[in-house]
């Protein structure tokens, strides 16, 4: 038997034997986010500079998709993936489910854009603070498991004002379907090639965001 039909076979049989980790449903973010009722009729220009405050909250909808990655990664680490005979296969399926790299990566984006960027672990602490903006993270990733081989990411992040008004929202999304990995003689260097799709899907996602995220502040910002 050749090696790549082996490993494919073996990857068959510890993906269907496994339990691998699967995406939670898209849920649209509701007029109210976390027990804040938001105003989505308004829309106004977004202020801009170092002296503008951003408060970062996570949607239920975020929070329930980092449970999902976590869970991912943690199974290719040690659950499914400890399984896998060939460990590029493994390590492909662990650095592709970052659970930090979108709320990271959006912080980052607002960072260049404003002064001072917190997240804030509830809706207290954020009323509190009373942050000139709040933007609420909302995104969702699907990966790959042993039945299903579509790769989906979408990612946006909606500006309110202190009033809770909306200002705008900047988003990207990027999908992929690949010709399933537990199927044919692929070799080993294709299976990795495939999983690697994972993460140029979520990055390819995250530019457009960026991309989305200027055009926004270039139409309704105003430099403080």
């Amino acid at each position: 038997m050749k090696l790549g039909t082996f490993c494919t076979l073996a990857i068959i049989c510890v993906l269907t034997g496994c339990s691998t980790p699967v995406a939670p449903p898209a849920i649209v973010l509701p007029d109210t986010v976390l027990g804040i009722s938001m105003n989505r009729t308004k829309e106004d220009f977004i202020p801009t500079g170092d002296q503008i405050s951003i408060g970062v909250i996570l949607s239920e909808n975020t929070q329930t998709n980092l449970t999902y990655l976590r869970q991912y990664h943690n199974s290719a680490g040690t659950g499914f993936g400890k399984n896998l005979l060939v460990e590029s296969i493994r390590d492909a399926y662990i650095s592709t489910s970052d659970p930090h790299l979108a709320v990271d990566w959006l912080k980052a984006s607002l960072r260049r854009e404003f002064g001072q960027v917190k997240e804030y672990p509830d809706v207290l602490s954020l009323k509190a603070a009373k942050p000139d903006i709040l933007v609420v993270v909302d995104f969702r990733f699907q990966l790959i498991t042993s039945r299903n081989s579509e790769i989906k990411a979408n990612v946006a992040a909606h500006f309110y004002d202190r009033s809770y008004n909306h200002l705008g929202t900047a988003k990207g999304s990027d999908e992929k379907i690949l010709s399933p990995i537990w199927a044919g003689n692929k070799r080993t260097e294709e299976i990795v090639s495939d999983i690697n799709e994972q993460k140029n899907v979520q990055i390819s996602a995250l530019q457009k965001f960026d991309r989305s995220l200027k055009d926004l502040l270039a139409h309704k910002s105003d430099k403080f």
